[in-house]
């Protein structure tokens, strides 16, 4: 589960991205809280991050990179993070992840395009990807909303 959708504020900002859905789950389902970012070594807050030319995919096969909003590269804090929460999912017995899209992390369908203009494409951030890569069904927050 993306921690900020739980409350805590680890988004790059320093805030969070509370949802109602997903606290809803609470009750029901047991959750393990990651930001893959923080987990990767990136502070919090810090300046916002975008796949640049490519998706969660290429920049795990050293196609892509992911640059802050300084120009400065720091795809391997994503692929850090993004093997630690493999790690965490692996040895908790992680079937299914929840995770925030949108973001250059957890984006499951889409992730910002690179522009750090707002707008996105299709596409997976670096965790979602590698979870999906291992077999782990991903779907956002988007995703609950809609019964899925």
């Amino acid at each position: 589960m993306s921690a900020c959708l739980l409350g805590l504020n680890c988004k790059y900002n320093g805030k969070n991205n509370l949802n109602s859905e997903v606290i809803k789950l609470l009750s029901k389902e047991r959750l393990i809280p990651v930001c893959p970012e923080q987990l990767g070594g990136c502070p919090t807050p810090r300046p916002p991050s975008e796949i640049i030319e490519g998706d969660g995919e290429d920049v795990l096969n050293g196609r892509s990179r992911v640059i802050n909003k300084n120009g400065e590269d720091v795809t391997q804090y994503f692929i850090r993070g993004a093997e630690e929460v493999l790690r965490l999912a692996q040895t908790m017995g992680v079937k299914k992840a929840i995770l925030k899209e949108r973001s250059p992390s957890c984006g499951n369908c889409s992730i910002y395009d690179g522009s750090f203009s707002g707008r996105t494409r299709r596409g997976s951030g670096v965790s979602a990807q590698i979870l999906k890569s291992n077999g782990i069904t991903v779907i956002s927050e988007e995703d609950l909303k809609n019964g899925k």
